[in-house]
């Protein structure tokens, strides 16, 4: 059974995401005066500024991860297997061509037309506005399977043609002749690239060598060899420097000297994947990369000797994260960790406000005469880190465990840097054990301490300014199997320990004593506490979940649910909910206070981290094999959801990871109104009959009913009221209590001037309405428009009920029959306490000469001590409760 209406969480946007192994396009706004970069990140398309490299536009998903761009003056052309769209505006699908058999590997914009070869060696080319075929030519894949495509500049209705074996063919599009075969030097030519000269035109082999090449006259003017491999990416500066760079399958660019034919200089690890994509910036000293590392870079051409420095760039992990947590307490940075061995961190706020702390080194001036390449200092990935806030100015703030390895490394945010100290036990300095490492790792919330935890079951203590061990919890060790999570409570009093033998350990922080010790029903995988409530989350290997309260030191909660390897949980700020995530693609969401769960969702990738926002408007995941951080808005700040428990049967919905662009949560509203459990609950005006009830006015409507007179004497003006200069407009009133203003056609009818007696003597609605309760015995509508007037109005109505104020005893009967019927049904009782107070006050002299109204009153007076004398005898007993569990506790 799936649940109809939105669920907890709605995706919202992926960060961390800017680059893929599909090369980038760079594009010249004429209106803009600006140059815009595109970039493949899966099905989307982003579009960036030079100028400060931030993303300005994401295009609609496609269906399928785009594997080929291209980009002309208006458009923006992608294919995903054999289909070519057209992107218009940076966003929305203009145009559809389909025709191709076999994936498309190669596109090159041509005018109004566009030419797409797949990789079955069939060249299309497609008018772009008809989206109709306007040539088809088919190849031999084995004399000539095309590999790279260029249009010669200046070469009208020509395009020149790369081939696996070497060769190049030079076409006339319009007539379908070849017009040239060039013998190639026997190399698959694997890129094209035109030269700033007319004619000339550079060729990348698969050997590693560059041809620059004269089309016209068939000549090789230049021969340049790179030993890194295969050619990926050619350009040409056009600012005055005769330089061309060639990138290289290992991450290395090449600079080349044109005029004295000469290597000039290399940009080592420009990249550490494939150079995908590299163009110089037209009159400029700028050049943009992009690889399939995550990583979209600016280099600028300033320095002596030639070399470029990085200027902008725009980078995230290039191997899926593994852990993520937020940092901080305003929820506005993701500190994650990834594969890839470094560590960053991600602003939810915007890209620029991202910080790479770099990979971990265990000596960093030697890793830096190394290189990457070549650097056998470098540590393995994260697997744990803890970070604290407290102190981040002063000393390191973060600690880190990584796989397989003992020592754990400190890391300063501050300085987006690693820090200077590595933390493990002294026995281990001088030599590093194979099969022992860091299991566990907290930050006490001061920030002056680590706790880790090994494979080997022992807990050490560690100082973090000064980087000196600080004790170990235990005689040998704490745990007899591996350590699965510790963790420290708010105030540092105690340290809470798991082992892989199935203990959960209490220890006194300072003294490391033992002070508890439960046993669970199977092995802990992890555990994460919630400092604020004092909750402790324990995920087992069974796939099950227990919550335990750390002041009583009993299980409070048992979870289960999920068919799969449970990967991570998060509270949520409040400690109601507790989120989690498994291998079996699942995200659940359990209501501690209620025991149930209340929300479930698939994904196409199990999440394999999980965080919550300090402030509670974002969940963010990370997932198998993917680079991106995705967040998760919480809906339940800013629409209506059902938070009832799910049932049994519940099938959870497959629910699409969010794109770079904020996703628009829309409720449908047709939706809400049909699902009986989103509908919000109003409560009735009175729960029960036998309950006393108040009215839910303001206390200024009628707690100084009886200080009227006192009130206008106190609010009596000191002067007398300035007459105006000039009137201004009123609008023409019907005279009487209640101000209602004169018809159209009341207005211009002719007034007689002789003047109506029977208007000054008009009842008011509420006289009106007691006259007929009297024959109806129908109160309520008389006490709403009671209800609804100030205290002022109800006082002038309560003098208008006597005689001499042009009432009646009949109505001031059916006053107090009014006042009667409120307190048979115990609702408004307040309101009945004050008008029956003011009436008295009022007309007390004529309801003592009245035998009629002495009788309702005397009558009254009974009702009110018998339901005053009901609420005295409770509010007594409540008091004696709340004073014997005063002086018990005391």
């Amino acid at each position: 059974m799936a649940r109809e209406g939105g669920g907890l969480f709605a995706g919202f946007r992926v960060l961390g995401r800017f680059s893929g192994p599909v090369p980038h396009v760079l594009r010249y706004h004429g209106r803009h005066r600006e140059f815009y970069v595109a970039t493949a990140v899966g099905r989307s398309v982003h579009t960036y500024n030079v100028k400060k490299l931030g993303i300005v536009a994401v295009s609609n998903a496609l269906p399928q991860d785009i594997t080929c761009l291209a980009a002309d003056r208006m458009l923006i052309f992608a294919s995903y297997d054999n289909i070519l769209h057209a992107f218009a505006r940076n966003k929305e699908v203009v145009h559809t061509y389909k025709g191709h058999k076999a994936r498309i590997h190669l596109l090159q914009p041509f005018g109004d037309h566009v030419i797409s070869v797949d990789i079955d060696n069939v060249l299309i080319v497609w008018d772009i506005q008809s989206e109709e075929e306007y040539l088809q030519m088919d190849f031999d894949k084995a004399t000539f399977a095309v590999s790279a495509i260029l249009h010669p500049s200046t070469y009208l209705n020509k395009i020149l043609l790369g081939s696996e074996q070497g060769s190049l063919q030079l076409w006339n599009i319009r007539s379908n002749k070849l017009l040239y075969s060039f013998p190639g030097w026997h190399l698959a030519v694997t890129t094209l690239e035109q030269a700033p000269a007319v004619d000339v035109v550079a060729v990348g082999l698969v050997s590693g060598h560059i041809i620059v090449h004269n089309i016209k006259f068939d000549e090789t003017l230049m021969k340049f060899q790179q030993d890194w491999g295969p050619i990926t990416a050619i350009s040409f500066r056009t600012d005055g420097h005769p330089v061309m760079a060639a990138g290289s399958p290992v991450g290395h660019i090449a600079l080349w000297d044109l005029e004295e034919k000469k290597l000039m200089c290399q940009m080592q690890d420009a990249h550490s994947t494939a150079i995908a994509g590299m163009s110089f910036v037209a009159g400029e000293p700028l050049l943009i990369t992009n690889g399939a590392d995550n990583a979209i870079r600016v280099w600028i051409f300033d320095g002596p000797g030639g070399t470029g420095r990085v200027l902008r760039s725009r980078m995230g992990h290039s191997a899926p994260p593994t852990k993520i947590r937020y940092h901080g307490h305003n929820g506005e940075q993701i500190l994650s960790a990834g594969q890839d061995g470094t560590l960053q961190s991600f602003s939810t706020v915007h890209d620029k406000f991202n910080k790479s702390l770099g990979r971990g080194s265990i000596n960093k001036k030697k890793s830096k005469k190394k290189g990457l390449k070549l650097d056998t200092m470098a540590l393995p990935p994260v697997t744990v880190f803890a970070s604290e806030v407290a102190h981040q100015s002063d000393w390191d703030n973060i600690v880190t465990c990584h796989q397989g390895y003992i020592t754990c490394t400190t890391w300063n945010y501050q300085k987006t840097s690693m820090g200077a100290h590595k933390l493990r036990p002294e026995e281990f300095s001088k030599h590093k054990p194979i099969d022992i490492y860091a299991t566990a790792v907290d930050i006490t919330s001061c920030g002056n301490f680590a706790v880790i935890g090994l494979s080997t079951g022992q807990v050490d203590v560690y100082n973090m300014q000064s980087g000196i061990h600080r004790g170990r919890y235990g005689k040998e060790r704490a745990h007899e199997g591996a350590i699965r999570g510790v963790a420290v409570d708010g105030l540092n009093q105690l340290i809470i320990t798991a082992g892989s033998e199935g203990l959960i350990k209490f220890w006194k922080f300072k003294t490391k004593d033992l002070v508890y010790s439960t046993e669970l029903s199977s092995s802990p995988s992890g555990i994460l506490l919630h400092r604020d409530s004092g909750i402790l989350g324990i995920t087992f290997d069974d796939f099950s979940i227990n919550i335990l309260d750390v002041e009583t030191r009993k299980i409070v909660r048992m979870f289960s649910g999920h068919h799969g390897r449970i990967n991570d949980m998060t509270f949520s700020p409040d400690g109601r909910w507790l989120i989690t995530s498994a291998m079996d693609c699942t995200i659940k969401t359990w209501d501690l206070p209620s025991g149930c769960l209340i929300d479930c969702f698939l994904v196409d990738s199990a999440a394999v981290s999980l965080t919550m926002s300090p402030t509670g408007d974002f969940l963010a995941s990370a997932h198998v094999d993917d680079l991106g951080i995705y967040l998760w808005s919480n809906r339940s700040l800013y629409s209506l959801v059902s938070l009832r428990p799910l049932p049994a049967d519940y099938e959870p919905s497959m629910v699409p990871l969010p794109s770079t662009c904020p996703m628009q949560d829309v409720d449908v509203v047709g939706d809400e109104e049909t699902y009986d459990e989103m509908t919000e609950y109003v409560s009735p005006e009175q729960l029960g009959e036998q309950l006393v009830t108040l009215s839910s006015l303001p206390e200024s409507r009628w707690k100084n009913l009886l200080s009227l007179d006192i009130i206008k004497k106190k609010n009596k003006p000191k002067e007398p009221p300035k007459v105006p200069k000039s009137a201004p407009f009123f609008i023409p009133t019907v005279p009487g209590l209640i101000p209602r203003y004169i018809a159209p056609e009341e207005e211009n009818d002719k007034q007689s001037k002789v003047v109506n007696l029977g208007v000054l003597a008009q009842k008011s609605d509420f006289y009106i309405h007691l006259e007929e309760a009297l024959s109806t015995n129908e109160y309520m509508t008389p006490l709403n428009l009671l209800k609804s007037l100030g205290p002022s109005n109800i006082e002038i109505e309560l003098r208008g009920l006597a005689p001499e104020g042009g009432g009646s005893r009949e109505v001031m009967l059916s006053f107090l029959r009014m006042i009667g019927m409120m307190l048979n049904k115990k609702y408004n009782f307040e309101l009945a306490q004050a008008y029956l107070a003011l009436f008295l006050k009022l007309h007390l002299k004529i309801l003592s000469s009245e035998p009629n109204l002495l009788e309702e009153v005397s009558r009254l007076s009974t009702q009110l001590e018998e339901t005053w004398i009901h609420l005295r005898t409770l509010f007594n007993q409540s008091l004696c409760v709340l004073t014997y569990m005063k002086s018990a506790l005391l």
